[in-house]
């Protein structure tokens, strides 16, 4: 069995994705835990207003809903009663016990899985905390859950590859608007909440690996004036192709006002040294001997999770680089990370090769033992990083690391270094 936990503050987005799996026949509601009558005589309203009487108890918390997806091997066929003690010993364990959940079974996928949607907002307006939750009572939940019910037991890849997106296939939404709207809005759902975006092209970075685009349109355009988004579906030679979406018409509501929040949020979601030393040192160990290309840099990325987006203008010519890392969820523009790693130096460094490389190396090497001239002058933004365990994040990548002295003491001519004899003073007697 593998968990995983979204918190956020929007009981109705979480409560209608799931809505609108069983209006669509891909979902069932199973239990309606701690309501006062079952799920089948609830309408959406009743469901949604018992959660949100809780929230409003507390307004000083940030998240205060739960939505937990429960995912089962394909080889498992559990039954609905046994699905419904599961859920409800993984609410106890992780400290949600008493409190008010909706229970779904989803069957719109290639393994069976349910979702909890749940309030962290206790009857006398405390809250329950969720910092670490997945780390402190989830995984050991899961564990005792998988004794307990004889479940196959989730290994390193299964966790990998529950609830990875699938790209949209243009030639299944060329047939009207609403299909189109349904295939954007099942992307939409986990990358707007999952990925840590902070410009409308990183956004994009992202979303272009499902085959969709938001579109602000061409400059002269009326949807731009007005600050305007639309959503559309791409073919796989990257081209616009179906019925666009406005912004507006889906639930979400992810407009370009929304995303500008957003990005204003992300920006400090994901300056996080570890997540920019990640991507630096998979791209400098790959880079380490040459010859190389950009397509054997961007197959290599892909094989450790990373997709490198490039971007050219009109002529063809090259001018930016993206990297989405679906590990850690950030998205960062190539000069963020640093100059080494623009669009320009990495296309610079992928053609240099190996012999050229050790003949540089061999060569500051033999100058820095000469006259201890390590990297002073460079700032920590234009040197590639990595994280010192001593001293921190360092600002620096592998192969410069390797390289600088400058956290040694200067190299001195033996010379000098030599213990000069002290000369005795005569003292004159009078």
């Amino acid at each position: 069995m593998v968990a995983v936990i979204h918190q956020s503050k929007h009981l109705r987005i979480a409560l209608n994705y799931n809505e609108h799996k069983v209006k669509n026949g891909q979902a069932v509601c199973l239990e309606a835990g701690y309501y006062p009558v079952g799920p089948e005589h609830l309408s959406f309203h009743q469901k949604l207003r018992r959660l949100e009487l809780l929230a409003e108890l507390n307004q000083r918390t940030k998240h205060n809903c739960l939505h937990v997806s429960l995912n089962f091997d394909p080889s498992e066929n559990l039954s609905d009663e046994r699905l419904r003690e599961i859920a409800a010993v993984y609410l106890e364990k992780i400290g949600f016990a008493g409190q008010p959940y909706l229970l779904y079974k989803h069957e719109d996928a290639g393994h069976p899985h349910l979702h909890l949607v749940t309030t962290n907002i206790k009857p006398d307006g405390s809250a329950i905390r969720m910092n670490y939750l997945g780390r402190d009572q989830s995984e050991p939940a899961r564990k005792d859950i998988e004794q307990l019910f004889g479940l196959v037991v989730a290994d390193k890849q299964q966790k990998r590859q529950v609830f990875q997106v699938q790209p949209v296939n243009a030639a299944k939404v060329l047939y009207g608007k609403t299909e189109t709207k349904q295939a954007i809005n099942n992307v939409l759902v986990k990358v707007l909440a999952q990925y840590k975006y902070a410009s409308l092209a990183e956004l994009n970075a992202v979303l272009r690996q499902y085959n969709i685009v938001a579109d602000r349109g061409d400059e002269k355009s009326r949807i731009f004036k007005y600050s305007g988004l639309v959503y559309r579906v791409l073919d796989e030679q990257g081209n616009k192709v179906g019925v666009p979406v406005k912004a507006s018409l889906f639930f979400a509501k992810p407009t370009l006002k929304f995303l500008t929040e957003k990005f204003e949020a992300n920006k400090l979601a994901k300056d996080e040294p570890k997540a920019k030393l990640r991507l630096k040192n998979v791209i400098d160990l790959y880079l380490l001997n040459g010859p190389k290309t950009l397509d054997g840099l961007m197959a290599h990325l892909k094989t450790k999770g990373i997709d490198m987006v490039l971007r050219y203008n009109e002529q063809g010519i090259l001018y930016g680089v993206t990297y989405v890392d679906h590990y850690s969820k950030c998205v960062f523009n190539g000069s963020v990370l640093g100059k080494a790693y623009s669009a320009n130096a990495i296309r610079e460094r992928c053609l240099k090769t190996g012999a050229d490389e050790g003949k540089k190396q061999n060569g500051r090497m033999a100058k820095l033992a000469r006259d201890g001239q390590g990297t002073r002058g460079k700032t920590r933004e234009d040197r590639p990083g990595i994280f010192d365990a001593v001293g921190g994040y360092q600002g620096q990548g592998l192969v410069e690391t390797l390289l600088d002295t400058s956290g040694t003491a200067e190299v001195m001519d033996w010379d000098l270094k030599r213990t000069k004899k002290k000369k005795k003073k005569v003292r004159m007697s009078m």
